[in-house]
């Protein structure tokens, strides 16, 4: 099998299989050539269905041994956040966010983002759990956000799923804490 070397190899690479092993292999092979990281995040962040969620979804994988492959990215994921529409997009977008630190510049725009998308009846599981973990990060940096992310998680608790209750119920504990409320149901 020929390895990708450059863009257009590696876009046709991911096209060929959507799995897991696919996303493993591929995976592997980054770690070996890191200099094509630059290039997968290109196509990820091109925005175009379905090989940027691929090579999201490779990404994600891989910056969880190699956090330093997403640092430099994260002020443009956070500029691109709200134009992606597919959930895998949102998905491992939220994903990586929320395992690094948020650049200043960024936090307001993201802080919109991430309540918008808990609020949501139409988003999913996966896009409210990250933004409601995002944004209980950031309530460190701005407390004063904490009585609307406790209003905004006590109001999902009634129709999320048992995953999304589980840490709501364990976010909810910590910010009754750091608020002095301690549970108003």
């Amino acid at each position: 099998m020929n390895l990708p070397d450059d863009s257009e190899q590696l876009r046709k690479f991911l096209l060929q299989d959507n799995s897991r092993a696919n996303t493993d292999f591929v995976g592997n092979f980054i770690r070996q050539k890191p200099e094509l990281i630059h290039q997968l995040w290109e196509i990820y962040l091109s925005n175009e269905e379905p090989v940027s969620r691929r090579a999201a979804w490779i990404i994600d994988t891989v910056s969880e041994s190699e956090p330093d492959w997403v640092t430099p990215y994260i002020p443009r994921l956070v500029d691109l956040l709200s134009t992606f529409r597919h959930d895998g997009m949102k998905r491992h977008a939220l994903r990586m966010i929320a395992r690094n630190e948020i650049p200043a510049e960024k936090q307001g725009a993201l802080l919109d983002i991430c309540f918008e998308w808990l609020l949501s009846p139409a988003e999913a599981v996966a896009a409210k759990f990250y933004s409601m973990t995002i944004l209980y990060t950031l309530s460190r940096t701005f407390p004063e956000i904490r009585d609307e992310l406790i209003d905004s998680i006590e109001f999902q608790m009634a129709e999320g799923s048992p995953g999304f209750k589980n840490i709501g119920r364990k976010l909810l504990v910590k910010l009754y804490r750091e608020t002095g409320l301690h549970g108003r149901r």
